[in-house]
């Protein structure tokens, strides 16, 4: 990948991991409200339960990102942590953060675990 290709990714993914932290840092109480009216209090559970699911969501895309822009420190950005081979560079346009190529990431998703360490990852 060139010079000036990855240096468009790095500036991707700072602005993904900018926004993500600001995102996180609002979500960062999910406020416990009380309600006497049954109806009302079952619908406050459900909005902390979506608001909790979607911090978790947003805390793993930022360790991916981050993950991501250690691995481009580190000069390993577009290697499969799998097997080893390039990411295709359409894939890293798309999911700058991925960590491994399509091949693996479908065996991941599909649960093969004859490759020891192939666990899910974008």
């Amino acid at each position: 990948m060139t010079t000036p290709h990855l240096k468009t990714l790095d500036n991707v993914l700072k602005t993904r991991a900018k926004e993500l932290m600001r995102s996180l840092a609002e979500r960062n109480r999910i406020a416990v409200e009380r309600s006497a009216d049954v109806f009302d209090a079952t619908l406050l559970a459900a909005e902390r339960e979506s608001s909790a699911r979607a911090l978790e969501q947003e805390s793993q895309l930022f360790r991916q990102v981050e993950a991501a822009r250690d691995r481009m420190r580190g000069g390993t950005f577009g290697i499969c942590l799998h097997c080893e081979e390039e990411i295709a560079p359409k894939r890293l346009q798309a999911i700058p953060w991925a960590a491994c190529c399509v091949s693996c990431q479908e065996r991941a998703e599909e649960g093969d675990t004859s490759r020891p360490g192939l666990a899910r990852a974008a």
